[in-house]
């Protein structure tokens, strides 16, 4: 069983380095939110030269949307969302200093090739266990983007929040060792 790694965004190039797959970390401090209409606007935004509306360098972009929060908590239900739809735009992100990113699911040959040249990583988050997972967001305010809804740049402070890295910036897929690790020859 590997240890904790506990991290602080934003994350420098030296932080993710040293992670491989299977690790498993724990953020704390600031990480943002965004899904397929908002990596399409970030993606408009950089093609256009433009300033886009969160600072990509060293950060970590969560993929969810969050429901509306209950009385007395900063966030409903926030778990993984599927990390495909992102992977058009994933590369030209990663480009300008996106870190890492959290979400479910595998990711294309392209994102993984960004994530090596860059010195990025991709982390999974437990999916149906946005619940649980919402208990490590302390709080949360829309920066970008509110006419898209749930699907809005949200700025998230987080305690111990819980992740595993999938993607590290070797180009190894845990994914893939893990099919590796239980097939028949």
């Amino acid at each position: 069983m590997t240890q904790m790694i506990r991290m602080t965004p934003p994350l420098a190039k030296e932080d993710v380095i040293r992670l491989n797959i299977g690790d498993k970390v724990l953020l704390s401090g600031v990480i943002y939110t965004a899904r397929d209409a908002a990596h399409k606007r970030l993606y408009d935004l950089i093609q256009k030269g433009e300033e886009l509306p969160i600072m990509l360098e060293g950060q970590v972009i969560y993929y969810v949307g969050p429901s509306p929060a209950l009385p007395g908590r900063a966030i409903g239900a926030a778990g993984p969302t599927t990390s495909y739809r992102m992977d058009p735009y994933a590369p030209t992100l990663i480009a300008n200093g996106l870190r890492a990113m959290i979400g479910k699911g595998k990711r294309s040959k392209e994102v993984i090739e960004a994530m090596k040249k860059h010195s990025a990583v991709y982390l999974a988050a437990v999916g149906g266990a946005g619940a649980l997972m919402s208990q490590s967001i302390l709080e949360a305010k829309i920066v970008a983007y509110p006419e898209l809804g749930p699907e809005a740049v949200w700025r998230f402070v987080v305690k111990d929040f819980p992740a595993i890295v999938v993607n590290d910036v070797k180009g190894n897929d845990l994914y893939m060792e893990g099919v590796k690790q239980y097939q028949r020859t």
